[in-house]
């Protein structure tokens, strides 16, 4: 394990870097001031799994899955056994008896799924006869049933046996699934989101058509609550019980141009800078990744609290709110980035414009001031888990892991494990 000092970061594209996100190397808001190269994949690393409070898995285009502790950083197994890459990964918590032994679900472009016991690193079972690739998987832990997403959706008991399927009829397929109240579960199938009834009989449909473009992110809010995210940028919030719209919000970033930039822009967005690539939320806020920009959304008032046009040079892949004044995000452009919701400087009042307004006038709408860069990754960032005050884990197209830590905590840690051992020898 070794020390890295965070400084800046150039820009890994032809996109000019704004000098607003060019943060140096004081950077008190941000303690993970230390990292661990984790090395093991050979190609892109897509997916990360907590499998409990110290133990990850990732898996990626290698077709390779593996298990890490994230406390030392050691490799604990490696589970082989797809030919291609891994396209969908998840934990599987089924209770037998009063202990709740958690397992992992792989989904490959081999059109195979395996169940693997991560602690031995055996395949408990595998399906390898599947019509199509699996792009999603959900796991209902209540019912001890899971749901995979692809060309069809289909849904298995504990013992991976098939109970029903219904083919997608869409050239995009299932593209992502959510666990809802009663029993129910939705997914998301190009301009629709789907939902069979409490019966889980997915035979039977229920069909929302709301959306004007391919649903892009599908995300549980709370037990009565779920967004959508779309292609086009729209964002819906939907009572989960009676399927109600209660708020749409349509996201156009309109940044103000010069007039040669208007002529090659024509005034309109690029589709990729509007669309909502992944959605995350604690309950009362969603945090949107629209474009290469960030997007902070309350449920409580149903309005727009905070964004950010820019803030990564490319599209942001992966975001996570850390509180409700701090968020994190991972891009394209092998950034990852810390945030703070921070009020916006009130615009100076001319002399010839009346009497100054009152807060209460001015617009309630805030920023995400940069806090932290974290430097590492010389790939695109696809995703990161949190695990909270024992650090966080990156995943890049770089082939590597990187563990976050908190530099003061550990070495804290490690000056306590050195004068127990001092004691344990009798001193120097």
């Amino acid at each position: 394990m070794f020390r890295w000092i965070l400084g800046g970061r150039e820009a890994q594209s032809s996109v000019e870097k704004s000098p607003v996100l060019c943060i140096g190397e004081e950077q008190p808001k941000n303690w993970f001031t230390e990292l661990q190269v984790l090395k093991g994949h050979f190609d892109i690393v897509r997916f990360l799994v907590q499998i409990d409070d110290f133990r990850c898995a990732s898996a990626g285009d290698d077709g390779l899955i593996l298990v890490w502790n994230i406390e030392t950083g050691e490799r604990l197994q490696e589970l082989r056994g797809h030919s291609q890459q891994i396209t969908a990964m998840t934990t599987f918590s089924c209770s037998d008896g009063l202990v709740s032994h958690p397992s992992l679900i792989s989904a490959s472009s081999d059109r195979s799924v395996s169940l693997w016991d991560p602690d031995t690193g055996n395949r408990v079972q595998t399906i390898s006869d599947l019509q199509s690739s699996v792009k999603c998987l959900l796991v209902l832990e209540r019912l001890c049933l899971w749901v995979s997403g692809g060309e069809e959706l289909c849904l298995w008991n504990r013992d991976f046996q098939l109970q029903c399927q219904k083919q997608s009829h869409s050239d995009t397929g299932i593209t992502a699934l959510i666990e809802l109240p009663k029993n129910c579960m939705a997914a998301a199938m190009d301009k629709e989101i789907i939902a069979p009834d409490s019966s889980l009989t997915v035979a039977e449909l229920r069909c929302l058509s709301d959306h004007q473009d391919q649903v892009r992110a599908l995300i549980n809010v709370s037990d009565g609550l779920f967004a959508s995210g779309s292609h086009a940028g729209e964002l819906i919030l939907w009572d989960a019980i009676d399927w109600n719209i209660l708020a749409y919000e349509h996201i156009l970033w309109e940044e103000s141009q010069s007039p040669a930039q208007a002529e090659i822009r024509l005034g309109a967005p690029k589709p990729s800078e509007m669309s909502i690539q992944q959605l995350s939320t604690n309950g009362k806020l969603i945090l949107a990744a629209v474009g290469s920009g960030l997007y902070v959304y309350s449920v409580l008032t149903k309005t727009v609290v905070a964004y950010r046009k820019v803030a990564h040079d490319s599209n942001v892949l992966h975001t996570m709110l850390l509180s409700d004044s701090e968020v994190m995000s991972c891009s394209e452009d092998g950034s990852v980035r810390m945030w703070e919701i921070q009020d916006l400087p009130l615009p100076p009042v001319s002399q010839d414009s009346g009497p100054p307004k009152k807060i209460m006038d001015v617009p309630n709408i805030r920023t995400l001031e940069l806090t932290g860069d974290l430097i590492g990754h010389s790939g695109a960032v696809q995703m990161f888990v949190s695990f909270k005050e024992n650090g966080l884990v990156t995943c890049s197209a770089d082939h590597l892991l990187i563990l976050w830590k908190n530099g003061e905590r550990q070495s804290h840690r490690r000056s306590l494990a050195l004068f127990k051992k001092l004691e344990e020898n009798g001193g120097l």
